[in-house]
Order: C-alpha cells, then structure tokens, then sequence
C-alpha cells in the first residue's frame, strides 16, 4: 500500500470516530450537570415515598370504607328493628288497655259507677296527689268511705308515697260539722271528703278514684294470676269468707281483700290500717315481674272501668315509671293520726271516736311528703 492510500485510509478512521463521539448518546457529563441530576433524582426521591404513602393511606381508608358501611346498615337495621318493637308493644298495651276498660263498663254483675265532681288542685308542691276511697256496697254502711287514702306519685321525692286515715278520726266537715272522717263522703261525695282533708290536714288532691272492694278483686285478679305474695301477721276467721293462716303466701284477690279489712281484734283500725299499707306494698313491690308488666294495661284498664274516677289516661302513662319504680325502692307510708297524738273519746251522735291533735298530724304530714 502506497503512503498516499495509508493516509487517506488513516484520515477515514479519523473522521468515523469523530462523527461517532459526535452522535453518541452517552455525552459525557459535567461535574456540575452530574450534581444538578443527582439532586433532582433526590428530590424526586425524597418525594415519591410521601406521594406512594398518601396513596397507600388513600387506599386503605377506600378499602374500610365497605366495614363502616356495613355497621352502620346493621346499626340502622337494629333500630328500626327496636322501633318496630316499640311499635308494636304500645299497639299492644293500648288495645289491652282499651279491652280492660270496655269489659268492666259493660260489666253486669257489679253496680255502674258514675264519675263525680271533683274540684281538686295541685297541691303547693306542685305534685298531683290521688284521693283513693274504698267502700263496700254489700256492707251495712253504704254510704260511708270504709277506706281513705292519699296516694302520691309525682312528688319531689319521685317516690311513690302513701297516707292512710283511720275512718274513726273526728274532725271537721266543712258545712256539717264535726263527726268521723268516714262520714264526709256520706254527706257530700267525694270532694268533700277532699275538703275535709284540705281543712283539717293541710293536704290537697287533684284526682279521686272510688273503689268498690268487689272490683278491687277481680282486678287483683287480672293483674296477678297467681296471686299477690305476702306475709299474713296471724291467724284470722272471725267474719271473714275465707280464713287466713299465719305465714308467707300467695292471695288471691277476694283473700287479700278480707285480710286488709280485717279489724276483729284488739287492734281494731290500727291494725287494718297497717295490713292495708302492707297489702299495697306487696302490690308495688311485684309490679316489677315481666309477667306482670305483661297485665299491667289490661287491668289498669279494668281498674279505670270499674272506679269512679278522674283520673287521665295521660297522668298514668306519664307516672308509670313511679309505678314501676315502687317495686324496686319500696313504697314510703304513713298512719294517721300519728303516734302520740291521738287519743280516744266518745261523741253522741257518732260513737267512739279518736281525737286528735290536728297541727301535729299536719305537720308529720308536711314532712313526710318533702322526704
């Protein structure tokens, strides 16, 4: 080969590594350019992971969505299930109630009982206090309260509470005069025997319900079928339908009845006062049986259907809770007259009577009620 041919092959190797360095891909970097990219690769770096980890965060609260969706369907699909419930046992109750009311109306075989005037108030405390009077109609003074009672159950306390007078107490009748406090009901109904409370005791009422003691068993009855347990205090027959031993038992209505009434003994008034209180009590106290509850409407319906009464449908749907709560806390009572301020005495026209000391008992009372 010629030195001519070696040069030009020479130069052409030249050229071809030149125009090869020139269209290369991989330019050789700049120090400056390499700490440019680095940063930027950092950069992109430092930030991927914060954008991967919302992302991730993002994802994982999309997917718990579903759970919290689901709970609160389940959530929902229980409470319409409670309402439904709810529903279902106030169509219930008011339909046993309305039964009950309607079968002691129409009932034949006891005598219709009217409902009176009855100008009560509520009483300064703001509490709507029950004037309960329990008579007999087969008894030989028709006529007369055989018991007076005053039930509270709204009071401050909202506990429900109870005050027996004994039917012998000799007091004022407002436009009579005085006699026995069983009298005033003879002379002028129910509101004067509420007048006669007002004067001599200083307690007021806003509703009365008058109960005939036969009705008061057949209601018993529906209200405990298996009859209301209590502690009979002794031995009892002497004019009674039906004789009652010493002990624990279960009574039914027309037993518990003739042990409240009881009164052929030494004790006479006193001691039926107290098995009247305690026979309520034992009525409060298993009012809290489901099985019980379960008859409440029904013979609360009864209950209304047979007394005369004024007492609102609304007043007991509003204090059945007080009701219910008896059961559990006990119901509070009190005797009057109270100890140590009575003490016997004899009237022509009314006979044997209890004289007693007016602003104690008014007092006791007072107190009592603000427990």
């Amino acid at each position: 080969m010629s030195r001519m041919d070696r040069y030009k092959e020479k130069h052409k190797e030249i050229e071809e590594t030149t125009e090869k360095k020139q269209f290369s891909p991989r330019k050789e970097r700049t120090p400056k350019e390499s700490y440019q990219n680095q940063s930027l690769a950092d950069d992109y770096s430092s930030e991927r992971p914060a954008s991967h980890e919302n992302k991730s965060s993002s994802f994982f609260k999309k997917k718990g969505q579903p759970p919290k969706e689901k709970k609160r369907r389940k959530k929902h699909r229980g409470l319409k299930l409670l309402g439904f419930f709810v529903l279902v046992l106030i169509i219930f109750s008011g339909g046993m109630f309305v039964y009950g009311k309607y079968s002691a109306e129409h009932d034949t075989s006891l005598p219709r009982e009217d409902v009176e005037t009855f100008n009560g108030v509520t009483s300064t405390d703001h509490s709507n206090n029950i004037l309960l009077l329990g008579s007999d109609s087969r008894g030989e003074e028709t006529g007369r309260s055989d018991t007076i009672m005053v039930i509270q159950l709204d009071g401050s306390g909202k506990k429900p509470k109870m005050i027996s007078f004994m039917r012998d107490t000799f007091v004022n009748i407002p436009g009579v005069g005085e006699n026995k406090i069983n009298a005033a009901y003879a002379f002028g109904g129910a509101d004067l025997v509420r007048q006669t409370l007002v004067e001599n005791f200083g307690i007021d009422c806003k509703y009365y319900a008058k109960v005939d003691f036969q009705s008061f068993e057949k209601v018993i009855d529906s209200l405990f079928p298996g009859g209301v347990q209590i502690d009979a205090e002794k031995d009892m027959s002497s004019h009674l339908e039906v004789p009652i031993k010493k002990g624990p038992q279960k009574m039914d209505g027309l037993t518990l009845l003739q042990y409240a009434r009881f009164r052929m003994d030494e004790e006479g008034d006193f001691g039926r006062v107290r098995r009247q209180q305690q026979a309520m009590s034992a009525i409060f106290s298993q009012m809290k049986s489901p099985l019980t509850l379960i008859n409440l409407p029904l013979a609360s319906g009864k209950a209304i259907g047979y007394s005369s009464t004024n007492i609102p449908t609304s007043f007991l749907l509003k204090n059945s809770f007080s009701i219910v709560k008896g059961g559990t806390s006990g119901v509070s009572s009190l005797s009057v007259p109270v100890k140590d301020s009575w003490s016997y005495g004899n009237s022509d026209y009314a006979g044997s009577v209890l004289v007693v000391d007016k602003e104690q008992n008014k007092q006791a009372i007072q107190a009592f009620l603000a427990e």
